[in-house]
């Protein structure tokens, strides 16, 4: 089966082998050797040249864990957080915040609209008790990036932290960590580092990470300092999921080897494809080129085609598409590009599509 959705993807057989490893056991020296390799390669890959300032904890989770762990630590006690939010995901984010009631109003727009900078800074002054803002790099509700660059270099110039929600954009989408200013940036293994699911992580500044170890603990399972102490001693707080962390590290291994650069322009090549094709059957997109991404494109449904139609008649072909969410979810569908995928994978599913669009419709 071809996924076409964003995450799980299909994996190559080289990480899928990486699941046969020995078994052993999470508190002896082999684990702390594989903990070290992929901290060490998730600097590599995101923060090329800026190693030695950002360092990298891994849990086992889902992104939306690696996400919480990184929101609810980056808070000192009797400071507020500030969501910037245009999609599902960044209302998962003010829905974290809120059962905290750690919040102030979100920075709230329409899906698919570009937040507004000057806005977010006038927010900013008008709550004085704002010390985290949080926002997604690519909000997968309809395939939108946001101004991550320009927001996150405003946040930082009033001293306040930004924490990105990145799970579904690095190593598909352009992120310049560093050069950002972004102090707190969470990811996970399933979407475009082609790995299996369960393990999050987050990439911290180290001078902030040692003010984090100060801050109230929110939760003992989602509480990046207690991964940080117990990592930089070659071990780990809790039991980890050790065969999807090998398979994770044959992953970064072959990120690092096709380069994060040519992965991105790889998937860039695929989303093309996908649109010129589906312009070509009259099938329209729902965002303008200049905000979308790499990895996703959300179409709108053909007329008098409804999505189960081409959900079930595109998987007996062996390609499984994405749903619409929420207000949309009657309206449009979702055609993600990410995983072990080839350019015969993406021909093939275009083939597919014209012929189940036209059985819809006969």
């Amino acid at each position: 089966m071809i996924l076409l959705n964003p995450g799980p993807v299909n994996v190559s057989d080289r990480v899928r082998q990486a699941l046969l490893q020995p078994d052993i056991c999470h508190r002896e020296s082999e684990c702390a050797e594989l903990i070290g390799d992929i901290r060490q390669k998730l600097l590599k890959a995101f923060v090329p040249g800026e190693e030695d300032e950002y360092t990298a904890i891994i849990l086992t989770g889902s992104g939306t864990a690696a996400v919480e762990a990184a929101l609810l630590s980056s808070l000192p006690l009797g400071k507020r957080a500030m969501v910037i939010t245009n999609g599902v995901y960044g209302d998962r984010l003010s829905g974290m915040i809120k059962m905290h009631r750690l919040g102030v109003p979100d920075m709230k727009y329409d899906w698919g609209v570009t937040p507004n900078i000057d806005m977010i800074e006038k927010a900013m002054i008008q709550h004085p008790e704002v010390y985290t803002v949080a926002m997604v790099h690519h909000e997968t509700t309809l395939g939108f990036i946001n101004p991550v660059k320009e927001i996150a270099e405003m946040v930082d110039s009033k001293n306040r932290v930004f924490v990105l929600d990145s799970v579904s954009g690095l190593g598909g989408e352009a992120l310049d960590i560093g050069g950002s200013k972004i102090y707190v940036v969470a990811g996970a293994s399933q979407k475009c580092i082609q790995g299996f699911p369960g393990l999050g992580f987050v990439l911290v500044r180290k001078g902030f990470m040692e003010q984090v170890m100060k801050y109230p603990k929110r939760s003992m399972y989602l509480n990046l300092a207690n991964y940080y102490e117990d990592q930089e001693r070659g071990t780990i707080p809790f039991t980890p999921a050790v065969q999807v962390y090998y398979a994770f590290r044959e992953a970064l291994d072959e990120l690092l080897e096709e380069g994060v650069a040519n992965r991105m322009k790889r998937f860039q090549g695929y989303a093309s494809t996908i649109r010129v094709g589906m312009k070509n059957m009259g099938i329209q997109a729902v965002l303008p080129p200049e905000v979308q991404g790499n990895t996703l494109t959300a179409f709108n449904l053909p007329d008098g085609v409804s999505y189960p139609q081409l959900h079930d008649g595109l998987k007996q072909e062996g390609y499984i598409i994405y749903a619409g969410q929420g207000k949309l979810a009657d309206k449009i569908f979702r055609v993600a590009n990410i995983g072990a995928l080839t350019n015969a994978n993406i021909e093939g599913f275009l083939a597919a599509f014209q012929s189940t669009l036209e059985k819809a419709r006969a």
